[in-house]
């Protein structure tokens, strides 16, 4: 069997425009699952909101999370390993951002924080209310970030979000360039600010080599630019029909769009 572990990615991917699993991943994952195969959710998201998709996958793999800021295993409820902002940096960020009207949500280390109510934060509080108890995550108003990050553990990426592009690219090359942070895309309105260094295929490679196997033995699937680094080192990488030319160019394969049965499919062509 060539491939052994599948790795997803989830908004634009794994998820259907209304954030659900389609009933034909469920299956052919399941499928994947009982024949030994691997499968490995790699996202730009927090651990806190990746629980619904975990249960209904049933899976036991940890999770590549924050585009490979680190690696969280749910069974032990703990970072097997991660690379996060210093508090030093998460500060200066916190100060550039009160001078750019630029929103941002602070990715800590149990909980999403935000300072002003935007309409990002209001869908994900929406979505957030709509699963269960037990699997929602802590997306919670502060008053100051600073004050949250003199009080974490880890500080693991700030999402910055703005529909003016421009401001958005000058305000990532500003911290790039005083900070050295990596800055990178993951959704049309989005960038997120992390450690250099980190991204979903160097954090993935990690895990896979430390379960003593290759990533020529990974399948991939991903939709915008953070997924890429995933795509090129996996031994196959999938981009779906709805990423931007400049991901499908950096895939092996490209298939439909995430709205139809095409990871299902494809997994039965290449894997099972």
């Amino acid at each position: 069997m060539k491939y052994q572990i599948i790795a997803l990615d989830l908004d634009g991917t794994l998820l259907n425009p209304q954030k659900q699993i389609l009933p034909e991943s469920l299956e052919v994952l399941a499928q994947a699952r009982q024949q030994g195969i691997k499968v490995v959710l790699v996202t730009g998201r927090h651990h806190g909101a990746i629980l619904p998709f975990y249960h209904a996958l049933q899976l036991d793999t940890p999770a590549i999370c924050c585009n490979g800021t680190y690696t969280y295993h749910y069974q032990t409820q703990r970072v097997l390993s991660g690379t996060p902002l210093t508090k030093s940096q998460s500060i200066r960020i916190a100060q550039l951002l009160r001078d750019h009207p630029i929103h941002s949500l602070l990715y800590l280390d149990d909980a999403m924080i935000f300072e002003q109510w935007d309409d990002s934060i209001r869908r994900w509080r929406a979505w957030a209310d709509r699963q269960p108890e037990t699997q929602r995550p802590n997306i919670l108003p502060v008053d100051k970030f600073e004050t949250a990050i003199n009080n974490a553990e880890n500080v693991w990426k700030f999402a910055t979000s703005s529909e003016d592009d421009d401001v958005l690219n000058h305000f990532s090359a500003l911290v790039e360039k005083e900070l050295g942070l990596a800055c990178e895309r993951s959704w049309h309105n989005q960038i997120d600010l992390a450690q250099q260094g980190n991204s979903k295929g160097n954090r993935l490679r990690e895990w896979v080599e430390s379960q003593g196997i290759s990533m020529q033995n990974v399948i991939a699937f991903g939709d915008n630019l953070n997924d890429v680094s995933m795509l090129t080192q996996a031994g196959l990488g999938v981009a779906m029909g709805n990423s931007s030319d400049e991901v499908k160019n950096h895939a092996d394969l490209v298939i439909g769009e995430h709205d139809a049965p095409v990871i299902a499919e494809t997994i039965q062509e290449y894997v099972l």
